[in-house]
């Protein structure tokens, strides 16, 4: 890569769903998650895009016009604070493609989600990272997140969502 590397963030468009999903392949690749995608094209269309918008994203791209090249994206929703009263950012996944670590594109996506945060009057901002993830945790660390070692996540997949839901 050469020494003028330079890149964008921008709100992401129903257009850029195939390298979002793309990108969301190659997160779940370094997660040792692969099999667990079974989202589609269609899928983030209908959801981020449809009727009901479920989501938002920000999308880092390298280069211009047709030779632009989708680098990093940041997936994100709210939710709602019972305690403060207030929205809460929640970022759903953050990933930049390895060959461009170290060069600010996630900082730079983390903020602008702060700054959107800012915008929304939230009350704060969250997000899960895998406990092995290393690299990740000392840089969210160094911007002053904090773990919330006292919660445990749960989850209902599918089926158990329709026992509990008596179907």
């Amino acid at each position: 890569m050469d020494k003028k590397f330079s890149f964008r963030i921008k709100e992401a468009a129903s257009v850029d769903i195939p390298q979002i999903l793309q990108l969301v392949k190659k997160l779940a690749e370094y997660e040792k998650l692969s099999s667990e995608v079974t989202a589609t094209e269609e899928l983030f269309t209908r959801n981020g895009f449809g009727e009901n918008s479920y989501y938002k994203a920000l999308l880092a791209e390298s280069g211009e016009g047709l030779e632009s090249t989708a680098i990093g994206f940041a997936l994100y929703f709210f939710t709602f604070s019972t305690f403060k009263g207030k929205p809460t950012l929640y970022l759903e996944d953050l990933f930049v493609l390895p060959e461009y670590r170290g060069r600010g594109v996630g900082s730079k996506l983390l903020k602008q989600l702060a700054r959107l945060a800012l915008q929304r009057d939230c009350g704060r901002m969250e997000w899960s990272v895998l406990d092995w993830n290393e690299p990740a945790i000392k840089i969210y660390l160094g911007l002053g997140a904090q773990p919330m070692n006292d919660w445990t996540l749960y989850r209902l997949e599918p089926a158990a969502i329709k026992k509990l839901a008596g179907k």
